[in-house]
């Protein structure tokens, strides 16, 4: 992996450790959770993020930034399991697309995200980082409502 994403990534790994403290936190009846009005269930918000990740990984094989990727996979939003396994999945993936970009790519070329909004991959990671934190936002807020303590690195990390 080129040196300028590797140290990227690296710092990504803590911030995706979070998600993985998460799951481990977590039944499958929990994934059911919604605080009500329009608001998704917990394994619903956590299938979203996947699916924001597989847009990722595909943004830095294509150079294209598409949000349209919908998982297939049934038991996604009501299974830990299913969740940590696809998560386990996508981490593989992140770390393949990111290891076959080349010096080239990591210097030279950019994301096209649309609507003339173009960022080169090392920042393209670090917006990821960023949707990583808004859903554990989210996350944060659907955990107080249902009373769960939440990890340490949580209370640290998120608030």
């Amino acid at each position: 992996m080129h040196p300028t994403m590797a140290e990227g990534f690296n710092i990504y790994q803590m911030y995706a450790s979070l998600r993985i403290q998460l799951l481990s936190a977590l039944s499958d009846a929990d994934l059911a959770f919604t605080p009500g009005g329009e608001n998704p269930t917990l394994g619903e918000l956590c299938v979203e993020i996947g699916e924001v990740q597989q847009a990722y990984i595909d943004s830095f094989r294509t150079f294209t930034q598409d949000f349209t990727y919908r998982a297939d996979q049934e038991g996604l939003a009501t299974s830990v399991a299913e969740l940590q396994a696809w998560y386990a999945q996508l981490e593989e993936d992140l770390e393949a697309a990111l290891s076959a970009l080349s010096a080239e790519d990591v210097e030279n070329r950019v994301i096209d995200r649309g609507e003339d909004f173009k960022l080169p991959p090392r920042i393209q990671l670090e917006v990821f980082k960023e949707a990583l934190l808004i859903f554990y936002g989210k996350v944060m807020v659907y955990l107080k409502a249902m009373g769960k303590p939440r990890p340490d690195i949580w209370n640290a990390w998120i608030g």
